[in-house]
């Protein structure tokens, strides 16, 4: 029943559609619907959905389709990225406008076939901080999910003749996190969190690269934050190489996604509840979206 009044929604037009839901839209919200197909047409279900606002760069919503190839979404007015994934075949991106109270046109996206993806040339790729941004999701003790980000980082990566044994160095800027609030923010840089003052930076360094088929990447390596180091990998999506920027500069782009848990870099966040502070939960959801130029060999590397 649910399927055919979805079905009776899809064909209608994008104003009627909005009206033709059974549970109405929340106010102020518009609605997204995408039908993707794999390029014999076919429903491709379980495809990998990221919708981003583009005034903040932050994951407004994230999903996959359905076993139809489906996917639903209400959100806010305003501009949208949304980025399709699935292995073997080209990623789609595309921009969406949503006005409050309608329903954007359906759409059917047909995904290509992948074609072989360049590789980044060997050498050192500088990362371009106005064009990567370093965000985390954690849920709020008893409240809503927090969303964050750190503004100021530095780091490379280092590609190889052997793609596997490439290397990927980054340093944060702990005292850099923001997530748009003064008071928490504060607290985050405090000794019950990441202690700023005495570790000041948050490192990761790659040790190799595994395949895993079409876009995918493993990028595994160590994680160093609060004094402490951990394996961390990185399950990566590599969006390929293209010439792009001012100065029509080669750069390659990718999307990194990794769950930290607090508890593992001694942040402990019982014993903060014990004493009556109210934390973030213990699992933290690390996404990078990634841009980083070409510098060539002559270049300094990342920070060590």
């Amino acid at each position: 029943m649910v399927l055919a009044q979805f079905r009776r929604w899809w064909s209608q037009g994008a104003a009627d559609q909005a009206a033709g839901l059974s549970h109405p839209l929340p106010p102020q919200a518009g609605a997204l619907v995408r039908e993707i197909v794999d390029p014999t047409g076919a429903p491709m279900p379980f495809t990998d959905i990221v919708i981003t606002a583009q005034d903040t760069n932050r994951v407004t919503a994230r999903g996959s389709t359905d076993p139809y190839g489906l996917f639903l979404a209400a959100l806010p007015p305003g501009r949208y990225g949304l980025l399709a994934v699935a292995d073997g075949l080209k990623p789609h991106h595309e921009m969406i406008d949503i006005i409050a109270g309608t329903a954007a046109p359906a759409e059917r996206i047909w995904l290509e076939p992948s074609e072989h993806q360049m590789l980044p040339d060997p050498g050192t790729w500088l990362f371009d901080p106005p064009h990567t941004a370093i965000r985390f999701i954690a849920q709020h003790v008893g409240m809503a999910h927090v969303h964050g980000r750190f503004d100021r980082f530095q780091g490379g990566i280092e590609i190889a003749q052997d793609m596997s044994q490439s290397r990927v160095r980054l340093r944060i800027d702990a005292a850099s996190i923001n997530t748009g609030n003064t008071t928490r923010d504060n607290h985050l840089r405090s000794a019950d969190f990441l202690d700023v003052e005495n570790f000041p930076h948050i490192e990761f360094a790659s040790t190799r690269f595994v395949y895993r088929g079409g876009t995918k990447w493993s990028v595994q390596g160590a994680l160093t934050m609060h004094g402490v180091s951990r394996s961390v990998a990185l399950d990566t999506t590599y969006l390929g190489v293209v010439n792009g920027g001012y100065g029509e500069e080669l750069r390659c782009a990718a999307q990194a996604t990794a769950e930290l848990h607090r508890d593992d870099f001694t942040l402990n966040w019982r014993s903060m509840l014990a004493r009556g502070i109210a934390v973030v939960g213990p699992t933290v959801q690390l996404e990078l979206d990634v841009q980083a130029m070409y510098r060539t060999h002559d270049t300094p590397t990342p920070p060590e």
